[in-house]
Formats: structure tokens, sequence, C-alpha cells
């Protein structure tokens, strides 16, 4: 790596840690100052501004508060296991391409009329004009892209179960176990949800996945389902309401993370505020074509730079107000239902999908058929759904015997 390449690298890294460290702050008072607005109250207004530096003084706090461990904890992954959740949040940030960036190149590609010595250097040719570029990503043209992202989220969980072990406490440990549970379960709609998308792509590189929609399309008009199952796996995947029962204060009084204080405790919330920025990049550029917007894209030069910045972090900020909005929209599931909805209802509709998007990509058809397709999959699941409960609701309780037991 040459040492251009090396300090551009050093600089996103110290630059996407600040802000993203930054932004997890001031969700915090996003999502008070939402949540009072959805309940008619005012939220943080106290300290600076209309409240602006209160996430300062939850940070200063937090410093500063004693920090007090339980003589039952095993110490060593006690404290370990905040630094594991932080760890593995940022480091699956670091394929996402949060700003201007061009596919990198294909595989080598050899024809009758082009031998392979010319299809390599062809191929070197391009690399080096692709690596001579400046991409706004910290691991730009990684072909395994949004797997190592999916590997690397996926062990968070070993954060919150070593958490919650390692805490000797049965709320903790509790609430652990309905983590790996739910997030284990809802990895596989996640999973199946955006197949469908590779097969139209012919890869996992989020470059190319982008770039495949500036010419083709946004994938949210072709396959609306598959992005409904990724946004409600991903809402399982950051604990985020109504999945929130690792840490459900009703039964579990904190969950996971109910023996941890002071920054410790900072930490582990963290973590999932850092999941809800990287997944909301992936809904954005994953079904929503990125920093593309139609009729902006092809501004050059600086202005350029900047509109697809401003266009990407738009798409961003809109699927963050609605991780806030849906927490005081739709009520906590119990567990069963949270466990029904995953292996009963998400996971046949993605294999419905995978097999639409196998059948439209065999025989070439218009990716237009996909959308009937989900809509049709989609009212059909419900009609369903509605009837299997208007039965239930509609059929007459049997009469208890006198001879039976109360």
């Amino acid at each position: 790596m040459t040492d251009f390449h090396l300090t551009w690298t050093l600089i996103l890294i110290v630059a996407v840690f600040a802000v993203v460290m930054g932004s997890v702050a001031y969700l915090t008072l996003g999502e008070r100052k939402v949540s009072a607005w959805v309940q008619d109250r005012l939220g943080p207004t106290r300290v600076g501004p209309w409240g602006l530096l209160q996430p300062v003084a939850d940070g200063l706090k937090f410093f500063f508060k004693e920090d007090i461990v339980p003589s039952h904890v095993d110490k060593v992954f006690y404290f370990l296991a905040p630094g594991v959740g932080v760890a593995t949040a940022l480091l699956a940030f670091s394929i996402v391409p949060f700003g201007p960036s061009a596919p990198p190149p294909g595989p080598v590609a050899v024809t009758a009329d082009r031998p392979l010595g010319v299809a390599v250097e062809k191929h070197q040719a391009d690399m080096e004009a692709y690596r001579s570029e400046r991409t706004f990503a910290i691991a730009p043209g990684l072909d395994i892209g949004i797997l190592f992202a999916m590997a690397i989220g996926s062990l968070v969980v070993y954060g919150v179960i070593l958490g919650g072990w390692s805490s000797n406490s049965k709320y903790s440990l509790l609430g652990s176990l309905r983590s790996s549970a739910q997030i284990i379960s809802y990895e596989i709609p996640l999973g199946m949800s955006i197949l469908g998308v590779f097969l139209f792509v012919g890869s996992v590189n989020l470059e190319r996945i982008l770039d495949y929609q500036i010419h083709n399309g946004w994938f949210i008009l072709y396959q609306p389902l598959a992005f409904l199952l990724f946004m409600t796996s991903v809402f399982a995947e950051c604990n985020r309401q109504p999945f929130d029962l690792p840490e459900a204060e009703q039964e579990l009084v904190g969950g996971f993370h109910t023996e941890y204080g002071a920054m410790k405790l900072g930490l582990m919330l963290m973590v999932d505020y850092i999941h809800m920025i990287t997944t909301s990049f992936f809904m954005a550029i994953l079904f929503f074509g990125g920093w593309h917007f139609p009729g902006l894209s092809g501004i050059e030069g600086t202005w350029g730079i900047i509109v697809k910045f401003v266009v990407l972090g738009a798409k961003v900020f809109f699927f963050l107000m609605l991780y806030y909005l849906v927490r005081w929209t739709i009520p906590r599931f119990k567990f069963d239902q949270l466990m029904a909805l995953a292996w009963q209802v998400m996971i046949p509709l993605a294999i419905i999908n995978l097999v639409c998007v196998t059948f439209v990509r065999e025989f070439n058809m218009s990716p237009w058929f996909l959308t009937a397709t989900s809509v049709l999959t989609f009212v059909s699941a419900a009609v369903i759904a509605t009837r299997e409960r208007s039965t239930v609701i509609s059929r007459p309780r049997e009469p208890v015997a006198a001879s039976e037991g109360v």
C-alpha cells in the first residue's frame, strides 16, 4: 500500500469513528426528542440551547459515575463483554460505502479473441485505475462485501451472551438467552431476504450492488417484500422495539446489562445505536440505491460529491427516524409471538420470494413480475393470517364440566 492510500485510509478511519460515535451520542438525544414529540412533551431542554448539550452531559456523567463491580460476577468476561460488542459493531461498518464510490473491476474475462495474457494485463490495468481513485469506504472492493458485515455483525450477540452469563444474575442470564434465540432466528430471514439481490447483481460487493441499481433501478421497486423482511429482521437484530425482549424492563429489570453501570453500561447501550446506523446504511444501499437519486447522479466535481453525500445521508436519516417512530407505534411482542413471526411467517415468505426471483432470472423475465408477486404474496399472507385470527376468536368456548377442577 502506498503512503497516499495509507494516509487516506487512516484519515477515513479517524473520521468515520468520530462521526459514528458523535452520531451515537446525538441519536440518544433524537430518541428522547422524538418520544417527547409523540407523547406531547418537550424532552431535554435545560442543557444548552434546545437541549443540544445533553449528550455531552450524559457522556461526562458515565465517566464520573461510581464504577461498581458486583462481587459475584466472572470479572474476566464481565469486563470483556462491552468491548466485544462495541468492537464488532464498529468493524461491521468498515465495508460500508458511505459516499460516492465506483464498482471494482470484475474477474478476468477470457474470450476467444482475447488471450489469457491480454485479459490479465487488462484486468491489472483496471485494478490499478480503481485503486488510484479516492473511495469513501474503509475497506473498498471487498469481494465478500455484505457477507463479511453479516458475519461480523452476528458476533455482537457474543457480547450480550458474555455479559448476561458473566453477571451471574437470573435477570441478565434470561436476557442473554432471549437475545441469542432472537438473533439466531432472525438471521435466517435476514440472509434469505437479500439472496434475491445477489442473484440479480451476481455479486455480494456493495459497490457493485449500488452500481447495478444506478443502471437498472432501485431494488425496492422490484423486491418490496424482500425489503420488508430485511427491515423487520434488522429491527430484531438491533433489539429495537417491538423486538426489545432481551432488555424488557417489566420482567427483567434491565435485561442482559442489569449488573452493569458507569461507562460499561454506556458501551452496552452504545452497541444498539451503532447497529442502527450500520443497518440504516445497508437498507439505503441494498434497496434504495445508496447515494443515487434520479436527476442528481450526473452532477460532477465537488458539488457532485456533496450532493451524493446529502442524498445518502437523507436516506439514512429517514431509516433512523423510522426506528424512533416504530418504537412508539407497535407494542412489544410476547416471546412466543416473536419466535412464531420468524419461523412461521418470515422464513416461508423469504423462501417464496427466493423461488420467485430464481424463476424470473431463469426465464429472463421482466423484474416487474417480482413486484406483482411480492404484493400478491404479502396480501395473501395477510388474508390467511386474518382468517385464522378471526376463526380463533369466533370459535365458541366449550363449557367446563362440573366434575373438573378449577
